[in-house]
Parts: structure tokens; sequence; C-alpha cells
């Protein structure tokens, strides 16, 4: 991509004044190079010295429609036309309409929607509205989650990125996740975490069950290592929930809107939750944009009480107009059967990867959505870089990724754990040509490995 000057000191002077006056999130200010991006077309976006990356991140894994669709960047320019902003206790079509397509493609008998301004407030709101619906207060939560940085939602967290902001609210419980690679119950058979319900139960047990309004999960866990659930898993916490009168909030801010080949990771298993919530792939981001779905019981509930909830922006016409051309490009060009028919095809490519690199010790994932964990012994299952690794403990990860960087393949690592999800609307010919270049640099995790 042609060059100038111009373009150049444009950029240097874009990354000196990020680097000065952004603060910028999860990140040591002073150790940051960010790329001075000038634009972006489909899967790939690029810097002012014309350097072209091929996103097999979607950034954030919410730009599941590619850079810059023409449909989404007409209907931001239309509504804009017509009105760019009016306050939520007013009607719009764009929110109306979006809230229409929601619950059509959402499961069983979803039907409401409260909009928000992405995944942490929707995760907020739907634990408000939990322990207003139910009376209780506890909620249950998996360690390996990640469900937002705002209050509430980093008091959910699970992973180390809670630390910072503890104490955090009141009334959140830890359960295990069934990660089966690394069962931290072992994964005896039959495995009381990775089945789901033995686990689930005894922490019930000791925390009474009459006090507990929820269980809230990533369906599919994102950055925390791309964790499929066993088979049976969810159907058993969802057997768990209606048991004891427990609502059941599934997470797809990362999963849902074809991420994982269905239009939500609950298809798979044909589990309707209480409470849905989502953002990132509901309109990849191009305006700012989440939301919090409800089943039918809850909205009949709801509609005459007080919702004592509420955002400025809630339901903005901007965002919800790209919302409404997200799910219409959707159906109309087969977005999410696109990304179920490559499935088998990253499993496959990814498959030929670890028989080649002794550093891959599990391949996981479904639809447009895997992960490669890393080891340095496939026996011992050490990662290659331990749990919440920083600074020269990570710098393997750290090597891997700049190393992709430079030959043109953005990449995001999470401590051991390789995420490969481009855009649903990625070609063959471009997730060849990423595999290809991650293909070279896994040599360099091969390099720690021992036997």
């Amino acid at each position: 991509m042609a060059t100038t000057d111009r373009g150049s000191q444009l950029g240097e002077q874009v990354k000196a004044d990020a680097k000065q006056f952004v603060l910028h999130s999860w990140s040591v200010q002073d150790a940051l190079d960010p790329i001075p991006v000038a634009g972006a077309e489909g899967r790939y976006f690029w810097d002012y010295d014309g350097n072209r990356y091929l996103d097999f991140a979607s950034q954030l894994v919410n730009v599941s429609i590619g850079h810059q669709h023409p449909k989404l960047v007409a209907a931001i320019k239309e509504q804009a036309d017509k009105l760019c902003t009016i306050g939520p206790p007013m009607a719009t079509e764009p929110r109306s309409t979006l809230a229409r397509l929601v619950a059509e493609v959402t499961p069983g008998d979803i039907s409401m929607t409260f909009f928000t301004n992405g995944g942490a407030e929707a995760n907020e709101n739907a634990i408000k509205l939990a322990r207003w619906y139910t009376g209780r207060q506890k909620i249950v939560a998996r360690y390996r989650s990640y469900h937002g940085a705002t209050a509430g939602a980093i008091s959910l967290t699970g992973d180390p990125r809670r630390w910072p902001a503890e104490p955090g609210i009141p009334g959140v419980v830890r359960m295990l996740d069934p990660y089966t690679y690394r069962c931290p119950a072992g994964h005896p058979d039959p495995c009381p975490v990775c089945t789901g319900a033995p686990h689930f139960e005894e922490i019930l047990q000791y925390e009474g069950p009459e006090t507990v309004a929820a269980v809230i999960l990533e369906t599919v866990t994102g950055t925390n290592g791309v964790i499929v659930p066993p088979d049976g898993y969810l159907q058993s916490i969802r057997e768990v929930c209606d048991r004891y009168g427990i609502l059941l909030i599934a997470d797809e801010v990362m999963a849902g809107f074809g991420r994982t080949g269905k239009w939500f990771a609950v298809d798979h298993w044909d589990v309707v939750p209480d409470i849905l919530t989502m953002a990132k792939g509901i309109n990849s981001g191009y305006v700012p944009l989440g939301a919090m779905s409800v089943r039918e019981p809850i909205a009949a509930w709801v509609r005459d009480k007080y919702f004592a909830g509420g955002l400025t922006y809630s339901g903005h016409p901007l965002a919800c107009a790209v919302g409404v051309a997200s799910i219409e490009a959707f159906r109309e060009e087969g977005i999410v059967e696109h990304a179920a028919a490559l499935g088998p095809v990253f499993e496959s490519l990814l498959g030929e990867l670890a028989e080649k690199h002794p550093s891959i010790g599990e391949v996981r994932g479904l639809g447009c959505f895997w992960g490669l964990e890393l080891v340095r012994n496939r026996a011992t299952r050490e990662p290659l870089v331990p749990f919440n690794a920083a600074g020269e403990a990570a710098a393997p990860m750290a090597r891997l990724a700049k190393t992709a960087l430079g030959r043109g393949l953005y990449l995001m690592t999470h401590w051991n754990i390789v995420m490969v999800v481009p855009p649903l609307t990625i070609t063959r010919d471009e997730l060849a040509e990423g595999i290809a270049i991650l293909d070279d640099v896994l040599a360099i995790a091969d390099e720690y490995y021992t036997d």
C-alpha cells in the first residue's frame, strides 16, 4: 500500500500523541508501542507507512463481519442523516427493529432486550435484574471467566484482571471450569467438574441454593483459553438451575453472533439461558453496542415493574442502525453458515500444525473460534509461559506475537494461548496465508520445548 512522507509523519504524530495523552487499557503505559492505524478493509488493516496486517484476532474478537463492510458503513451514514441521537425514553426505528431481530435470532423464548454500550454493561444489568427477579443476592461465576472491566463485571471475572479492583461487589461465589486439558479435579470418569452438576450442586450445598440468584458463565470461554464445554455440561447446569429456581446467564459477548458457527454458542447444546448477554459481534463494534436479552417469564414479570437501570446512550440510533444492517448482512450473505463451514477447515489446518510443532499441547475450538495451547512438554503439559505471566516470564509469547506482526499477521495471545479468531468473513486463501505465517513463527515456541 502506497505511503508518503506526509503520511509517515502523521503516523508518528498519532503514535506520539497516543503515548503521551491516552491512558490505554490493560497496559503498562511506558512499554506501549501502538500501531498507528491509517485504515482497514475486509480482513486487513494497515499503518501510515503502508504496512499491511492480516487481522487474525478480529481486533478484540469483535470485528466479526470484517472491516469497513459497505452495508454497515452505509447504515451509519444513512442514520446520521436522519437522526444522530435521541434519549432512551423515545422510540426509534433502529432500536425497535433491532430488538425484534434479536428476538428472531436468539434461542427459545428470549423476547425482550435492554441495549447497552458494551458487554460489561450488559453483564452489570443482567446480575442486577437477576437479583431483583429472584429476591436473592449471590451470583456464581467461574474462575476462568472474563465478564468486563466495570465494577460489577470485574468482580464476576475470575481471572487475575480482577485483582487490582478488589474488594469488589459482595455476593460473588466462584466455581471451577470444565477445562478438560487442565481439569482441576484431575478429570476422573465421571468428572464432577467437567460434567457440571455435581460440582455446582456441591457449591450450592455450601452456599444455600435459596441465596443464589444466578450462575453466569461464558458459554465458550474466550480469552482465558477458548475452552469449549464437554457435551452435556451446559444441559446439566441448566437442570440444576431449574431445580433450585436459579437463573442461568450466558455471556455470549465474544462467542455470540456466529463466532462458533451458530448464531449463539448455546445453540450447539440446545440450551436456552434465562438471560443472554451480547456485544462485539452484534454490530462488529462499528459503533459501541451491547445487549441483555431475557426469556418471556422475566419479560412478563418486568413489564409492570419499575426497571431501575438506565444508560444515557442505551439503544443509540447509530449503534442500533448498524446492528440492524449487520444482522441483515449475516442473513443475506450466509455469514453464520460460512463460519460453520470453516470450522472443520480450522480443525484440519490447526491439527496439521500440531503434528509439526511439539509445542502445541492442544487445539480446541468451534467455527471461527480457536485456541492453541502452547506447552514446554506435552507429557507434563507445562505451559510455555506461567499462569498470569508478565515481564521476562512472558517473553516467549511476546516474541512469537511480535515476530508474527513483523510478518504481517496480527495475533491475539493470552498467557500460553494463541487465539485464532479472524473475522467470520475470512476466505480460504486468507486463512491459508495466516496459517502459513503462524506455522513459521511457532518455531519460536518449539525452541523452548523439552523432552
